[in-house]
């Protein structure tokens, strides 16, 4: 009798090690956080203080914080697009925030392949909430229409500026919202609520809770984009003040600028929104099932009225610039992953990576195949089980005010070359000069000779986006 309890005990401890063993072969949750406009220098796990974001900073002891990542550009639209396909700023559609007579440059294909299309293959069920920007409801790129599943925000980027809009658009349907619009601009939607009634972003942050509770039992990819810190500029153009919050909170009694306690108010309620997520992930038990990014599309930025000023909370820290330039003030952010069991709390990464990474990364994660892109997976970074492999070079090309091109070279070398082909690289030795701020271009001409190469062969032409004598 005892033999044959002990064989059924046995047998029963096989079935239950097989089960955990199913369990922990399920495909992971996916969900990727992007900021708007968040700084390298804005949260005080890098060094952020006075600006609170206890709920991220906690997020970064759990997990990994990456010092050495780049977005895909220095302004919104381009930067989302090789986020979404992979390709560097040289390759992918969109390459810059268009113009009113240039719309089809801030369009993504409708026959580009994206990151919600890898999920979507992989039988995720995905959806995106918040600031979409790369195509209108009839111009066949919404986001139904490249991936999505489910999709509730804005899509045009310009629309996204309003913190409290009158409307939303919700699975191809618009959704009517109770605050009223003092229209600014010619994009429908733009402009100001004078009642203020609801702000967007948190509405953001429910619908990203109910698509969680509503596929907990399923894998599912979920892309969050709200649109803080980003400032309201048809607001700032007629009030002064583009920093939309409904109240500064902690910030109320401060004695700085209001344009200070909009923006500080901003990065706090992301931060408190951000963790009634991972409080949500971890009481449905998802947390070893469950990875989450949490980066920001480009560097802090000077807008939302005259008087505001980025390095009143040294938003970039000790990077050279801010949003719209290609130096690391304007390119480099922040990236925090938190996955238990996998990703080693409290650890951090100087390992050169950009969004292009994004789809390599979530191709291996759920064990699909990728097509070619630019991008190299981050996994072997984030488990630390084998050795990445790392980029030869990265690259970035920008076209407001003048065209700009810029190369990371080897993880050391960053030239940049403001306007013409013609003209001379600028050469910074981030090994030595991480503030960027000297020229060392004369004293290395072999290096500059590998960044002009590279400049010449990575811009590949694109009817929207033209950079002369290429």
């Amino acid at each position: 009798m005892m033999k044959c309890c002990k064989f059924r005990l046995s047998v029963l401890i096989l079935i239950l090690a097989n089960l955990a063993a199913m369990a922990s072969d399920r495909q992971p949750n996916v969900i990727f956080i992007l900021a708007d406009d968040l700084g390298y220098g804005e949260l005080g796990s890098y060094n952020q203080s006075m600006i609170a974001t206890p709920r991220l900073d906690q997020l970064a002891k759990e997990g990994m914080r990456f010092t050495r990542f780049y977005a895909g550009s220095t302004v919104c639209a381009p930067s989302r697009s090789v986020l979404m396909t992979g390709l560097h700023v040289g390759h992918t559609r969109v390459r810059g925030n268009s113009s009113a007579n240039n719309y089809a440059g801030q369009t993504i294909g409708a026959d580009d392949f994206t990151i919600a299309d890898l999920m979507k293959q992989a039988g995720y069920a995905t959806a995106l909430v918040g600031k979409w920007g790369l195509g209108e409801i009839d111009s066949g790129s919404a986001p139904d229409h490249l991936g999505f599943d489910h999709y509730f925000g804005f899509l045009n980027q310009s629309h996204a500026h309003n913190h409290f809009p009158s409307f939303l658009w919700m699975d191809g349907e618009r959704v009517e919202l109770p605050n009223d619009l003092v229209p600014v601009g010619s994009v429908e939607g733009t402009g100001y609520s004078t009642n203020q009634l609801v702000w967007a972003n948190d509405l953001f942050f429910a619908a990203a809770r109910d698509f969680i509770r509503d596929n907990a039992d399923r894998p599912f990819f979920l892309y969050l984009a709200p649109t803080v810190p980003h400032a309201n500029n048809e607001r700032s153009k007629v009030l002064g003040d583009g920093m939309e919050v409904p109240d500064y909170e902690r910030y109320a009694g401060m004695d700085w600028p209001d344009h200070q306690k909009g923006h500080a108010a901003m990065n706090s309620k992301l931060d408190a929104s951000v963790g009634s997520l991972v409080d949500l992930v971890d009481s449905l038990g998802l947390a070893g099932d469950t990875i989450i990014f949490f980066t920001s599309d480009n560097g802090p930025h000077r807008e939302g009225g005259y008087g505001y000023d980025p390095e009143f909370f040294n938003s970039n820290g000790p990077l050279r610039g801010i949003k719209r330039d290609l130096t690391d003030g304007g390119t480099r952010v922040p990236l925090i992953v938190r996955w238990p069991g996998r990703v080693k709390a409290g650890s951090s990464s100087d390992h050169v990576g950009f969004f292009g990474d994004v789809m390599s990364t979530l191709a291996e994660i759920a064990d699909t195949a990728a097509p070619d892109h630019d991008g190299l997976s981050l996994l072997p970074v984030l488990t630390g089980e084998e050795e990445a492999d790392k980029h030869p070079f990265l690259y970035w090309e920008f076209y407001e005010r003048e065209v700009t091109q810029a190369v990371l070279l080897d993880g050391r070398w960053k030239g940049i070359r403001p306007g013409s082909p013609e003209n001379p690289i600028i050469l910074y030795d981030q090994e030595a000069d991480p503030g960027e701020s000297r020229d060392c271009s004369g004293d290395h001409p072999e290096v500059v000779a590998r960044i002009a190469e590279l400049m010449r062969t990575q811009h590949v032409p694109n009817q929207n986006w033209q950079i002369d004598g290429l």
